[in-house]
């Protein structure tokens, strides 16, 4: 049988929904709570039932050469707590073929609305969908808008959640993630 976008996608999103444990935190600040026992975290999630989890691509090679589990997706966008004003600015450090390569079942890339540096953020999400496209592989967008430089519109009930969702859809991701904003109306 062959795996293509859409095998892929029924994979980490059964029936278009899906439960995803994030697990990309040790790199923007360590310790984080529950990261520092990641193998038994991972054994717990996958004998739990999540569809995907989450890591950047070295966690993800360990992980994936210690169960064998084909569900992971590599979050290829990376700040820390260390970077001072810029330490929102995600710097892609993985591409598409090397998370292929690497096992990957998705691939990940984040933009922060608002932030000095959004247009680099949103450019290198365009080209982790632009990698991903031929080679059939799921990007989830993490957009965010918490930027100083956001600007929401009046009218505007989430809070520019429905612009983040928008942008990563129309970059070509194929899986969104944005924040909770208080209100499952918004998000019909």
């Amino acid at each position: 049988m062959a795996d293509t976008l859409g095998d892929r996608l029924e994979r980490i999103l059964p029936g278009g929904r899906g439960v995803w444990i994030p697990m990309d935190h040790g790199v923007s600040g360590y310790p984080e709570s529950g990261l520092e026992r990641m193998d038994s975290v991972v054994d717990s999630a996958i004998e739990g039932g999540a569809d995907a989890i989450v890591l950047h691509k070295g966690a993800l090679s360990h992980q994936l050469g210690r169960t064998g589990w084909g569900s992971f997706v590599c979050h290829v966008s990376a700040s820390t707590v260390h970077g001072g004003p810029r330490s929102k600015y995600k710097v892609s450090v993985a591409s598409a073929e090397e998370c292929w390569q690497r096992g990957a079942v998705g691939v990940s890339g984040q933009v922060n609305l608002g932030d000095e540096a959004e247009p680099e953020m949103i450019s290198q999400l365009g080209n982790l969908t632009s990698e991903a496209f031929p080679l059939g592989v799921p990007v989830l967008g993490m957009v965010y808008p918490r930027g100083p430089n956001l600007k929401v519109a009046d009218d505007d009930d989430t809070g520019g959640v429905a612009h983040a969702a928008r942008i990563a859809w129309e970059l070509g991701c194929n899986v969104v993630k944005v924040p909770w904003n208080g209100s499952a109306d918004s998000f019909r």
